[in-house]
């Protein structure tokens, strides 16, 4: 194990609170392809936006099939090592909640309660309705998409969108509130995976250093955070965090 990786292990030991904060990094070794980086989901297509899916079935239909498309990655997916880890450092006590990034529920999947994963992003793994909030699983849409190949509707008349929060849609003000609050209550901030380039979710990073805490970066590729963190580690992210699985 690096010095770096070592390095970690004493700022966690060391830190009252510690808070992690994931991005798609952490599940890429569980089969779920990234956004962003060259191949991810996004080189592939363009992302729908939430004005778009509203105003048209067209953009509805082709939401739903590329959902539909990916559902074995996202279905057969299991929690990785990275995701064990933060589970162990949860039931320990030493963080009091994971905040993601991430909406493939393998934080859960995990072992880590939902009141213990704050989703910026919502879920991918089951759909609401956009007017009354019903939730449905995705089995009922999957069949009904079958038949004939357009995005159902709710009983109310609503459109079923799964639980995500698309580009141009309002963010989910409670895990923004909440993540917040975790945010200028840790003393060690851990980002994980993440390119830390979304906003409004990349200011929480910031808003904790600011606050007094020390900040961790383990991620792949290089961020615009670097500079102010206490800690850069970019190496395998389930190699440095497998220590934590057991102790």
């Amino acid at each position: 194990m690096s010095p770096d990786a070592d390095r970690l292990q004493d700022l966690i030991e060391a830190a009252r609170t510690v808070l992690p904060f994931t991005g798609a990094g952490i599940s890429t070794e569980c089969g779920i392809p990234d956004f962003r980086s060259p191949g991810g989901i996004w080189t592939k297509y363009r992302p729908i936006g939430f004005d778009e899916f509203v105003a048209s079935q067209e953009m509805r239909d082709e939401s739903w099939r590329r959902r539909l498309a990916m559902d074995r990655e996202f279905s057969t997916a299991k929690p990785g090592r990275g995701h064990m880890a933060l589970a162990r450092l949860y039931q320990t006590g030493k963080a009091p909640a994971v905040i993601t990034q991430n909406i493939d529920n393998l934080h859960q999947a995990s072992g880590i309660p939902d009141a213990g994963v704050v989703e910026l992003h919502g879920n991918t793994t089951y759909a609401t309705c956009l007017d009354c909030a019903r939730r449905y699983e995705l089995a009922w849409v999957r069949e009904r998409f079958a038949a004939d190949g357009r995005s159902p509707d709710c009983d109310c008349g609503g459109h079923v969108k799964t639980a995500t929060i698309s580009f141009g849609q309002a963010m989910p003000e409670g895990p923004m509130r909440r993540a917040e609050e975790l945010a200028l209550a840790c003393d060690l901030f851990l980002a994980i995976g993440s390119s830390l380039v979304v906003w409004p979710a990349a200011g929480f990073p910031l808003m904790a250093k600011r606050n007094g805490a020390r900040l961790a970066i383990l991620n792949r590729d290089a961020t615009e955070f670097d500079d102010i963190a206490d800690l850069v580690i970019r190496e395998d992210i389930g190699t440095v965090l497998s220590r934590f699985i057991v102790h």
